[in-house]
């Protein structure tokens, strides 16, 4: 038996309109601290989440979902930062579909067009923010639990004999493989913070660079950057969270990150974003 944890507070939030009546839900995350990373005893977790640590994460807001095609849309349409944009880049087409096939460098000028059109500081979320996120308060590998199930979350549920911990996680039970992206949201279930589809679907970029362990990492909830941080100079990997729907269920734990396909000009069908927005910034 699977059990799923339901508990929900009450989320602050404001909305972002972006245009011809695309909305952008912006959830508030008061300040807190949690446990960054895996024990060494959680299923399918590996040494580049550890050593396990305290983060404190400022107050942040966060967007409730990935980032919808249509969202893309609205603000591709916005003027150029710094490169241009594909107004329908993604391969699995629907207005209320996760965009996908965008780089971290895609991803980074979205967000400041963003800034720039609403004069409010938008960004990727740091790895820190993402997990604390997440997590909703919880310790156990996923927010709703000790499992997982494709009643609850996108990605491949059936058996891959290549890999130990495909199809199911646990105790939990096999499920489907559905190929594809589904709409953010569809299957119901937030977290605690009342944040969607933050396990599967498509795997969200990160602010960091890729970093082999958490070994001198920031403690203060902000993106780990190393000496250079001018985006435009970016050469090492990012980071990825979350998994997706052509993941793995050990790909969609909280604590689980990537880095391997995660070049910073790479674009790929199984990675997106969703966005941060700094509390009080006003440029």
């Amino acid at each position: 038996m699977v059990k799923i944890l339901t508990k929900r507070q009450t989320a602050q939030c404001f909305i972002e309109d972006l245009g011809n009546g695309i909305k952008l839900e912006m959830v508030l995350l008061q300040r807190g601290s949690f446990l960054m990373g895996a024990p060494e005893t959680e299923e399918g977790s590996s040494d580049d989440e550890r050593p396990q640590h305290e983060v404190t994460v400022p107050t942040f807001f966060i967007g409730k979902y990935p980032l919808t095609q249509a969202q893309w849309k609205a603000v591709a349409a916005l003027p150029q930062v710094n490169k241009e944009l594909k107004a329908k880049p993604s391969r699995f087409k629907g207005a209320d579909r996760p965009v996908e096939q965008v780089s971290w460098e895609d991803a980074v000028e979205f967000c400041d067009r963003l800034t720039a059109h609403t004069k409010r500081q938008y960004r990727l979320p740091s790895e820190a923010e993402w997990e604390y996120a997440c997590r909703a308060g919880t310790t156990s590998p996923f927010h709703f639990g000790e499992t997982i199930t494709t009643d609850l979350a996108n990605y491949q549920g059936t058996d891959n004999k290549e890999y130990e911990w495909s199809g199911s996680y646990g105790r939990g039970p096999k499920g489907i493989y559905r190929q594809e992206t589904t709409p953010v949201g569809s299957f119901g279930v937030a977290n605690a913070f009342g944040l969607y589809d933050m396990h599967g679907n498509v795997w969200e970029w990160c602010l960091d660079n890729w970093h082999d362990n958490y070994e001198g990492a920031p403690i203060d909830g902000s993106a780990w950057l190393n000496d250079n941080n001018n985006f435009s100079q970016k050469k090492e990997n990012a980071v990825l969270r979350g998994g997706s729907w052509l993941g793995y269920p050990y790909d969609c734990r909280s604590a689980s990150r990537d880095y391997y396909w995660a070049g910073r000009d790479i674009i790929l069908y199984t990675i997106g974003f969703r966005v941060v927005c700094a509390v009080g910034r006003i440029l």
